[in-house]
């Protein structure tokens, strides 16, 4: 396992450029084909969105830490902020008939669609998310 890359940014929206472009020049550099690259640029975006949003209610005096993370042929990214947590079982279902005009709700359904594995937990410092992207063979 080597670390490639971490990052820590206040919770502002506007630092979403900035992990973005890391996202896709650390899935460029691990040779990713481009629809991984999209999954992993949109799953990272819309963790750390999460993070800065409902974490850390945007609030720049809180961090949220990312770290890339090479294993193999996989990517992890865990992305963590410094906020209270949440169950990821206890979030509504988008795709049933009541959610699909909400507005909100639909990132970690989204991230959980793109990424090969996705996991959630708290810790003493905020909530974690480690996210997993396996290159496709071939």
């Amino acid at each position: 396992m080597t670390i490639i890359k971490t990052l820590d940014i206040p919770s502002t929206p506007d630092e979403l450029t900035k992990v973005d472009e890391v996202a896709e020049r650390v899935a460029e550099e691990m040779s990713f084909s481009k629809d991984e690259k999209d999954d992993i640029a949109i799953s990272v975006s819309e963790a750390v969105n999460n993070a800065i949003m409902h974490g850390n209610l945007a609030n720049p005096k809180k961090m949220v830490h990312i770290t890339f993370i090479r294993e193999r042929d996989s990517l992890i990214v865990k992305v963590r902020d410094e906020g209270n947590g949440f169950n990821p079982d206890d979030l509504p279902d988008p795709t049933s008939p009541e959610n699909l005009l909400r507005l909100k709700g639909r990132g970690i359904f989204i991230i959980r669609q793109l990424m090969d594995e996705v996991t959630h937990r708290k810790t003493n410092e905020g909530m974690e998310v480690t996210l997993v992207k396996k290159k496709n063979a071939g």
